[in-house]
């Protein structure tokens, strides 16, 4: 395999996993947020408030993994 196929390999595992994680946290958070709904709807602008912000704050990581995997796809800084 040579230089390019490396990188576009690096570049597909990148956003590959950098987008799993993001993706599994925001199942759980949401889970969590639903199964709070149901125990307490009376807390939902809380509820809901918080999970916003958690998921805002879970997809800035896939967010910076496509970044990763845009700069080694286009071999910027090689």
């Amino acid at each position: 395999m040579d230089a390019e196929g490396i990188r576009m390999l690096g570049a597909g595992l990148a956003m590959g996993l950098g987008a799993f994680g993001p993706g599994l946290g925001i199942g759980i958070l949401g889970y969590g947020a639903v199964q709070a709904l149901g125990r307490n709807p009376e807390a939902r602008g809380v509820i809901l408030m918080n999970l916003m912000l958690a998921a805002a704050l879970a997809e800035a990581v896939a967010i910076y993994s496509l970044i990763v995997a845009i700069i080694l796809a286009m071999g910027i800084g090689m």
